[in-house]
């Protein structure tokens, strides 16, 4: 067993300072366990520097001086291990679980939202926050623990602005606008004016720079894309003529004093009234700001909202409710009946189940399911007002 001189010992020590290990306790704890190993493993023949050489990679995995950055964040936080895995851990579910909700939401299986509402919430409030403090504690300059505020803050309104945007909440669209301006106005500057003065990150940080640009300018883009405006237009035309329609041939019949009341007008009576339930049911399940506007803006508002309405014409099995069977059940016997008075209203409903898209390879569906699901919000009201429309046509035939 080789035993080393002081001279030696204060070479180690001497070079653990050098490279970065400032902490007086850490480096002596140090200094002690490289002579250990030192004199356990070195023998009479070994030059000392070049064993010394040799041995102290054993102590690190990039330099010295992480051992002091590792021991600084341990004693700053002492669960550190564990906010560690748990950070890992939420990244892992966050990824995973967006990925998967994302795919259930294209291919409408059930549970999308709860993965994609689920993934949002632990990214923003679990792992932003540990990922921020971890960070913070890495950088040294003011100017970069700025920047890793500003990244944070892009991070929680870009997740609360997309949670916001899916669940229709109000403000949605201020939170993506926001979250944007962060990116392009404040965080740009500040990560280019910053990166492009260091010498090493001049070129990393310039082409960073640009893929941020083009990327928020295409975020920017991407909120400004909608469907025609001739096309919104002519569908929320033709959903205010059928409103007019309605109200029109209401007036009509309510006029008419002198028509029978029949069967048939009672069941056509009772199969409106249960159309004016279910439209209030699907108004009602709005957020609250819109539910005190008239029908045709609603229509507007939701022209292409896909999900809204199958929150309430379809149950989590996507199965029609009773409500929306009962109407196909009324518009059956409204054609019976109608037969019976020698005019011919089976065409006029068709409540037949068929084939989607025509393709007569997949499996039938349901008259309810053709008609009102996976279908916007605007044209599941007009389809419900063509009905009522309908309805009236009948009665106005007797």
């Amino acid at each position: 067993m080789i035993v080393l001189s002081e001279k030696q010992v204060q070479f180690i020590h001497d070079d653990l300072l050098r490279n970065g290990i400032e902490m007086e306790d850490l480096r002596m704890s140090l200094v002690d366990h490289i002579c250990c190993v030192l004199e356990n493993e070195m023998t009479e023949d070994d030059q000392f520097e070049e064993f010394y050489t040799r041995i102290i990679p054993r102590f690190y995995h990039r330099n010295l001086e992480e051992i002091q950055e590792e021991t600084k964040l341990v004693l700053t936080f002492k669960n550190y291990y564990a906010m560690k895995n748990v950070m890992i851990r939420s990244g892992a579910f966050t990824a995973i679980c967006f990925t998967a909700g994302t795919l259930f939401k294209l291919m409408h299986w059930p549970g999308a939202g709860v993965l994609i509402i689920a993934s949002i919430l632990v990214f923003c409030f679990l792992f932003l926050p540990i990922l921020f403090l971890f960070k913070t504690r890495e950088v040294d300059l003011r100017s970069q623990k700025t920047i890793v505020a500003v990244a944070t803050i892009f991070g929680f309104l870009f997740g609360m602005s997309t949670l916001f945007k899916l669940m229709h909440w109000p403000y949605a669209n201020v939170l993506w606008l926001s979250c944007l301006g962060i990116l392009l106005l404040v965080f740009l500057p500040l990560y280019f004016f910053t990166g492009i003065r260091i010498k090493e990150t001049k070129v990393n940080t310039i082409i960073s720079s640009i893929l941020i640009l083009v990327a928020g300018g295409m975020l920017f883009a991407l909120t400004a894309l909608r469907n025609s405006k001739w096309s919104d237009e002519t569908q929320s035309l033709s959903n205010e003529r059928v409103l007019a329609t309605v109200s029109f041939a209401g007036e009509l019949t309510s006029a008419d004093s002198t028509l029978k009341v029949t069967l048939l007008t009672n069941k056509c009576n009772e199969v409106c009234t249960q159309i004016d339930a279910l439209k209030k049911a699907l108004i009602q399940s709005l957020p609250k700001e819109h539910r005190g506007l008239s029908e045709a803006k609603i229509c507007r508002i939701y022209a292409s909202d896909l999900n809204q309405s199958d929150k309430v014409l379809f149950t989590n099995a996507q199965q029609p409710v009773k409500e929306l069977i009962a109407i196909k059940k009324g518009l059956n016997e409204i054609s019976i009946l109608a037969k019976e008075a020698k005019v011919d209203a089976e065409k006029l409903f068709n409540t037949a189940d068929g084939y989607r898209f025509n393709d007569k390879t997949g499996p039938i569906e349901p008259w309810e399911t053709l008609n009102f699901m996976y279908t916007s919000f605007s044209m599941v009201l007009q389809n419900l007002n063509m009905l009522k429309l309908q309805i009236k046509l009948v009665e106005l035939a007797l």
